[in-house]
């Protein structure tokens, strides 16, 4: 069972997240538009985290740990044509290895540094709990992507997927999306165990490919 007391730490800073955004006039009308399902459906690129944008030394969770991975800033910059959501799996709260407030912190260091090169995260979806939990949230699940479909008017079947791990792959394949392996973090070994739409040397690589394929 969820601790009663981290539950209500994650529902606190999710209410807070938000608050934050709508006081930007910008994500307000960007807000609204989202709402308003309709024909025209939003593409959107879904991004892992650990290993896909930062280094992944293993339950990351320290700002001084934080470093972007090699032409994480070019693939992104690629990609701004595109609303761009990350989707992580965190069992290191779950397991007590860090804490909600360590990942919140670290996750404000990179949206930092990505905003310095007016690259914008629309969200950021992540499960804290561990695999035996079976919880609904955890990659490969739908659940997260499911709220993003309904809340942002996205169409899944035209949007992508990108991450190092069989799970990135494998939710890719669930939703309906096209899905590329970077072969940074464990890419290289994810690769054996996978048959994405696409196999990438880095991220740079995988936006490259998701802009020609776009054009089809």
């Amino acid at each position: 069972m969820k601790d009663p007391i981290r539950r209500e730490l994650e529902r606190k800073w999710r209410r807070e997240s938000q608050q934050r955004r709508m006081q930007n006039p910008e994500y307000r009308e960007r807000y609204k538009e989202y709402q308003k399902i309709g024909k025209n459906k939003n593409k959107v690129v879904i991004l892992d985290r650990d290993g896909t944008i930062v280094e992944d030394t293993g339950y990351v969770h320290k700002v001084e740990d934080f470093k972007l991975l090699p032409n994480v800033i070019e693939g992104l910059r690629k990609l701004r044509k595109f609303m761009i959501f990350i989707v992580t799996n965190q069992s290191g709260i779950g397991r007590r290895v860090y804490k909600l407030e360590d990942f919140k912190k670290f996750n404000d260091r990179m949206i930092d540094e990505l905003g310095k090169h007016k690259i914008k995260i629309e969200r950021i979806y992540y499960c804290p709990h561990v695999p035996e939990e079976n919880c609904g949230c955890r990659k490969p699940k739908l659940k997260f992507l499911k709220e993003a479909e309904k809340q942002y008017g996205i169409d899944l079947k035209k949007s992508y997927v990108i991450g190092d791990k069989k799970a990135d792959v494998e939710l890719g394949r669930n939703a309906k999306c096209k899905s590329i392996l970077v072969l940074t973090g464990d890419g290289n070994k994810t690769k054996k165990e996978v048959e994405p739409d696409f196999v990438a040397k880095d991220l740079l690589e995988a936006a490259e490919w998701i802009i020609e394929d776009d054009k089809k």
